[in-house]
């Protein structure tokens, strides 16, 4: 029998989707496929691989193991149009997880990693303006909305980036019985936060040469001195969050409070807006309020 994810990481990008990626993959019983984010529905180039090449990531995972991926790419409207389409072809059941982070900061995590790939190379203000994308992943109702009418609410598990980095354990004892697993789940504290912004390197020419290769790392850290590593690090890292103008905050404020509005009607949090946002989805539980609509 074909394997097949039972839950996916859908989003949101910059939300901690790592780090919950990773603490999934260490518990016993539960199968993550790598790469982490295998971008199957999403991208027309993977997705021409075929429903064979994407099952073939879980065949590693035993007969009785939940199975698991994580593709950020699949609550990317509009970039990514026909994700949902092709994953209700091929999935006909499966739990999704989202995480939900407060949307300006969410906007700026996504910015820094725009900047480090060498997508953005403009100013935090002017990349609102001309990146349409900084904004759009961070309408977390609209991007949500489509998955809600393919898959139903009971099939869709809210988390709150807040409560995850300050009650990881509860939160994640909420993922793992969303996804259907019986055993006892232990947060690892002690494994160290994966893919943080503040930490990302900017490329350059020859950046996976240079830095990624096993020879060259093995190199710089023969014959480069640890105190030179450190300030060329400095050099090609972000020293300081940026922070968007009071004009810009004012704008998204305006454009996301908007989506958070609908967003906290279906969440029972109707005031929910971006001033408030990790202090509402912090203190509970994010659970659907059942309307009569």
């Amino acid at each position: 029998m074909p394997n097949k994810p039972d839950f996916i990481i859908i989003g949101s990008m910059k939300s901690a989707t790592s780090s919950l990626y990773q603490q999934l993959s260490i518990q016993d019983g539960i199968f993550m496929c790598s790469p982490k984010e295998p971008n199957f529905f999403s991208d027309d180039n993977n997705y021409r691989n075929g429903i064979a090449w994407y099952e073939d990531l879980f065949r590693h995972s035993r007969r009785t193991d939940i199975c698991g991926e994580a593709s950020t790419h699949y609550t990317k409207l509009p970039t990514y149009p026909h994700t949902i389409e092709r994953m209700r072809d091929h999935l006909k059941k499966v739990k999704l997880l989202y995480v939900l982070r407060n949307p300006i900061d969410r906007l700026i995590s996504h910015y820094i990693h725009e900047w480090s790939q060498g997508v953005i190379t403009c100013n935090i203000d002017k990349a609102i303006n001309n990146h349409r994308e900084l904004i759009e992943y961070s309408y977390y109702n609209r991007q949500i909305e489509p998955y809600l009418s393919a898959y139903g609410r009971d099939s869709i598990l809210l988390l709150s980036f807040d409560r995850l980095k300050y009650h990881p354990q509860a939160e994640f004892e909420r993922v793992c019985r969303f996804i259907g697993y019986e055993k006892h789940p232990k947060w690892a504290v002690d494994l160290p936060p994966s893919n943080v912004s503040r930490d990302r390197v900017k490329r350059f020419p020859f950046y996976d040469v240079l830095i990624e290769s096993p020879f060259a790392r093995g190199i710089r850290r023969t014959l480069v001195p640890k105190s030179w590593r450190a300030r060329i690090k400095r050099h090609l890292t972000m020293q300081q969050r940026p922070q968007p103008s009071n004009d810009s905050v004012q704008k998204l404020e305006t454009l996301f409070n908007q989506d958070l509005h609908l967003l906290g009607h279906k969440l029972g949090l109707p005031d929910l807006n971006c001033s408030n946002f990790s202090r509402l989805t912090s203190e509970a539980p994010l659970e659907w309020v059942r309307h009569d609509d």
